[in-house]
């Protein structure tokens, strides 16, 4: 089977205060803005090798409008269409993209916008921000804890097993690991990837009647201390942390949960493993092991289950969910212990 997709490119939310949301990525998250179109603003971090990697799009209310993948070659970039159409979901061809050009758009099974492209535009520095290092597209960001690039993606759905069989199916994806209650077979959380990362894709059981939701997005900084720097400086400057510092026993990252003025959810990332293994087997966790905190020390906000849009909430998978473990269902690593 061609390899198809290479890596997640970019994502575009929509924000009701557009201009609210950029100066928090700008000053807070240190990003830089590349270009304006038609009220939607283009962001990139200083170490990504493209044009962008975030579009703040204006909207009514917070949420995702794309999430774009560059594939493998331009022969993948068709023959990934062919494998979407033939699946039966019909997307669409865009021809100009900014600064992509070219582009495949789908909405797929489970609601959630999904661009594919070859085609990029590849970050030229200005020569005062030129960095001395050849293979570094620009300097380092003078913010603290400034991310160098985007990481990955968690989406919302109400049918997580199903999600991820259809995304490997169609596009390839890697299924890396799921998490499934302890107190019944029900499966809350799954991670796939595109390449050696532990995941570029998650994946949250939704139980609202919302289709098309996500939970938040995630940058990469380079190490575990920049991390902590960032939290420090988000805490001087009054934003609240959501949940973290702390390890995810899932791809084993360092992370840290925030929102930004639209009241979307970043996430911080480093650390973790790479995996190279071609016919790797996916692991089934359990909460108890450690899933989402490795440490198993703390109790994961009730907060952090809500997904965006805002919508009635998860209250159920489409089959109903026994009254025994509604609790669970609702918030899975509340229970102090169990991370």
């Amino acid at each position: 089977m061609i390899k198809l997709l290479s890596h997640l490119s970019y994502v575009a939310i929509t924000s009701p205060d557009v201009e609210a949301s950029v100066r928090f990525y700008e000053e807070q998250v240190g990003l830089t803005v590349v270009d304006r179109i038609d009220g939607a603003v283009y962001l990139r971090c200083w170490g990504d090798y493209y044009a962008y990697s975030v579009v703040v799009v204006p909207g009514d209310e917070p949420s995702l409008e794309t999430m774009a993948w560059r594939t493998s070659s331009a022969e993948a970039l068709e023959e990934a269409a062919k494998r979407i159409e033939a699946a039966g979901v019909q997307g669409e061809w865009l021809e100009s993209v900014p600064h992509i050009g070219r582009a495949y758009r789908f909405v797929g099974p489970f609601g959630h916008s999904m661009t594919l492209h070859w085609d990029v535009t590849r970050h030229q520095a200005s020569p005062e921000s030129a960095s001395t290092y050849p293979d570094r597209p620009e300097k380092r960001s003078k913010v603290a804890g400034a991310p160098r690039q985007l990481d990955h993606v968690t989406i919302a759905t109400s049918d997580v097993d199903a999600f991820v069989q259809w995304y490997v199916d169609v596009l390839g994806f890697r299924f890396m690991a799921r998490t499934v209650l302890d107190e019944a077979p029900i499966s809350v959380f799954s991670v796939l990837t595109t390449n050696e990362k532990s995941h570029d894709l998650g994946v949250v059981l939704d139980g609202s009647t919302r289709a098309g939701r996500v939970n938040h997005y995630a940058f990469w900084v380079d190490t575990r201390e920049e991390l902590l720097i960032a939290a420090d400086v988000l805490i001087e400057n009054g934003i609240p942390i959501e949940y973290g510092p702390s390890i995810h026993g899932i791809g084993e990252q360092n992370f840290l949960y925030y929102r930004e003025p639209s009241s979307l959810r970043i996430e911080l990332n480093t650390g973790g493993y790479r995996n190279y293994v071609p016919d790797w087997e996916a692991n089934t966790w359990k909460p108890s092991q450690g899933s989402n905190n490795f440490y198993r020390n703390s109790s994961m906000p009730m907060s952090m289950t809500e997904s965006f849009p805002p919508a009635d909430g998860p209250s159920a998978t489409e089959e109903g969910v026994p009254d025994e473990i509604k609790d669970a269902l609702f918030n899975p690593y509340a229970k102090h212990g169990q991370g």
